[in-house]
């Protein structure tokens, strides 16, 4: 109420300082229809005040800001994935029973153009990500992502994140599962519940780790040919890649 109260009287004593311009005018030239005059043109401009203001120089400034925010949160995607997500794809793969199919599909992709990373997405819907958490070592899973905590709660702290939902979403589904592993005393031989428990928040992870991967070797390779050289040179879905150059 009182935010309001102060608007209202700040709107009233502008009126009144117009009324006594305007009064002190008349007193001056007496002459109230060059004032009607006036008075009556601008407010006819004020239409075109308000489309020239608050929708095209605000759509300007609101697009210029938007693209800003995207370029800072590709830069938290692009440590995201140094620190933490390359690695955990690579761990993941040795869990997918279906890992050679989707390694074949993109362990070329340094060869594929921009354009074709959208329909490498596409087609990779259908890939069901499920895992068999009896496949391979959760202690190594478990000690990768634990070391590497702290760096997620920063990451989660990031006010750009708002602008990111499905990022956001996966740093919320590893986050989880560095928790859920991080709990469990003996993750050698887990029992069958926990064990089908554990695969449902790593295809959980993976699923979401994927996608982002996906969309973000398509901006490296449009935006960043540099970045993009390198994260083909360590992609982990190519047993032959070597960050060194050959």
């Amino acid at each position: 109420m009182g935010r309001w109260s102060w608007r209202v009287r700040l709107g009233l004593g502008l009126v009144l300082l117009s009324a006594v311009l305007y009064f002190i005018h008349w007193l001056i030239f007496r002459d109230a229809g060059h004032i009607f005059i006036y008075l009556l043109g601008d407010i006819a401009f004020i239409p075109i005040d308000v489309l020239i203001v608050t929708l095209i120089i605000h759509e300007l400034l609101s697009a210029r800001e938007k693209r800003s925010m995207l370029r800072k949160m590709n830069m938290v995607i692009g440590s995201f994935f140094s620190e933490v997500g390359t690695g955990l794809l690579r761990l993941f793969l040795a869990f997918d029973p279906q890992a050679e199919p989707l390694a074949a599909e993109l362990a070329p992709a340094g060869e594929r153009a921009e354009a074709d990373f959208a329909r490498v997405h596409a087609s990779l819907k259908g890939h069901a990500c499920d895992v068999d958490a009896m496949r391979g070592g959760l202690e190594g899973i478990r000690d990768f992502l634990v070391a590497r905590r702290g760096f997620l709660l920063g990451l989660l702290q990031n006010p750009n994140l708002l602008e990111h939902d499905s990022f956001t979403n996966l740093l919320w589904a590893v986050f989880h599962l560095t928790e859920e592993l991080a709990v469990r005393a003996d993750l050698k031989s887990p029992a069958e519940p926990d064990a089908k428990h554990l695969g449902g928040d790593m295809k959980r992870a993976y699923r979401l780790l994927l996608s982002e991967w996906i969309d973000y070797m398509g901006h490296l390779k449009g935006s960043y040919p540099y970045l993009f050289s390198l994260a083909m040179r360590t992609n982990p879905f190519d047993p032959q890649a070597t960050p060194e150059v050959k």
